[in-house]
């Protein structure tokens, strides 16, 4: 049994702030009551979270772990060590694996990983194409009996309107999302990084918002066609999310999910630097803003990391020549609070829901503290300074723009099926 004891509890899918205690037996909640409440069971662990938020579990919708195939970037092991130290409970793992997870063999595989690491809790994503190569559709069925939770071929969009269309009808009689990256292929060959001033200044082949919205356009007419539901991944244009907001008004199955890196930098903050290329690209100061009001009056639905590592022999290269991607698990949370919660921005009880009952919501799931629920917690400090060092982190590696920022918040400690994960010193 575990005790979190004194802690302030916030619950957004029951609007609870209140100071509570927490008794957990075994990978369930077993009683709630007001600080002070609860006796402590005999040989019960006790944990003071004075001074602490406590949270239902983080969910993390976009992530990548690399394994199999590209474990020497990152492995199910080292990236959910990385995820616990970010404050997440569950990962959510595109299938851009090698080979790609789009059969039922490579999902169990992945869950017999994950359960063997004994930490977070692994959520598969199962790819929408063969292959993700968007030719025809996977067996999107049978990965949903081994466990996949979503569908996409994430990495890339799903290549025609015509194939996404099966895709959708298909997923919508399993009751599955279709998780897309919106991207136009044709707009953005060869791109780099966002057009605009800062990549003719530096030189470096631009890639227009369009060929964001242009595609979040394409879903989300197919989404209203075939009633499925549809996350747009990474959203990170102001286009992009007044597609979304639109698709909301006519009720539609639409959701979104914007990550803590699109909403702190912007194409402005571009050096030839790697670490600061992914895709989609840094966006305008324009379409940062717009990101910020779509967090805060509710069109947007998810706070994702995107966590891709990639090992420093792919990225310790020249800028054109290095892959897309950034790690995110461990500064998610840090730079929520500071560009959302510590600005004035966002609630606290706000930014708790796009890390939990948001992500929740898009994957069909309920999230929320009580009893018989399961012992899943976060457990976070609004006021802990720290210093970011990537070299600390137990990914394998290192491609965060991030490294050597100071923060105000963190999390203290991560809590799954009732056992302590992880827990700052």
């Amino acid at each position: 049994m575990l005790l979190i004891k004194n802690g302030r509890v916030l619950d957004p899918a029951r609007q609870t702030d209140a100071a509570l205690d927490l008794l957990l037996d075994g990978d369930k909640i077993a009683e709630i009551a007001p600080a002070g409440k609860i006796s402590a069971p005999k040989n019960a662990e006790l944990f003071d979270a004075s001074g602490l938020i406590v949270a239902p579990g983080f969910i993390d919708l976009h992530a990548h772990l690399r394994e199999p195939g590209q474990e020497s970037s990152e492995t199910i092991e080292t990236g959910t060590r990385s995820a616990a130290r970010g404050g997440f409970t569950a990962v959510c793992c595109m299938p851009n694996t090698r080979p790609v997870n789009d059969n039922a063999s490579v999902t169990r595989f992945i869950l017999d990983r994950a359960k063997s690491a004994a930490g977070v809790r692994v959520w598969p994503i199962g790819a929408a194409s063969i292959s993700s190569k968007g030719e025809a559709i996977a067996e999107i069925a049978a990965m949903k009996e081994a466990g996949i939770v979503a569908v996409s071929d994430d990495g890339k969009p799903i290549a025609t309107a015509k194939l996404t269309r099966q895709v959708m009808d298909y997923c919508r009689s399993l009751d599955l999302p279709v998780i897309e990256h919106s991207e136009d292929v044709s707009l953005a060959a060869g791109a780099v990084m966002r057009e605009g001033v800062t990549s003719t200044r530096l030189g470096l082949p631009g890639m227009p918002a369009a060929a964001e919205s242009v595609c979040v356009a394409r879903d989300v007419q197919l989404a209203e066609l075939t009633g499925a539901r549809l996350h747009v991944a990474h959203l990170s244009a102001k286009a992009s999310l007044d597609q979304v907001r639109w698709a909301k008004s006519r009720g539609l199955r639409v959701t979104c999910e914007v990550t803590p890196h699109h909403f702190t930098l912007i194409d402005e903050d571009v050096q030839y630097d790697s670490r600061y290329k992914m895709n989609p690209p840094l966006a305008s100061r324009e379409d940062r803003e717009a990101l910020l009001a779509g967090l805060a009056d509710g069109a947007v639905d998810v706070i994702a990391t995107d966590h891709a590592p990639h090992e420093p022999a792919l990225k310790d290269v020249e800028f054109d020549r290095a892959p897309f991607g950034i790690l995110g698990f461990e500064t998610a949370l840090a730079l929520s609070l500071e560009q959302l919660v510590h600005s004035g921005r966002l609630s606290l009880m706000r930014m708790v829901e796009l890390f939990t009952t948001g992500p929740a919501r898009v994957l069909g799931l309920d999230r929320k503290l009580a009893p018989g629920q399961p012992a899943d917690l976060t457990i976070f400090s609004l006021t802990h300074p720290w210093t970011y060092n990537v070299n600390d982190s137990p990914s394998k590696s290192r491609n965060s723009p991030f490294d050597g920022r100071a923060f105000t918040g963190a999390p203290m400690a991560t809590i799954v099926a009732g056992r302590i994960i992880y827990r700052r010193n």
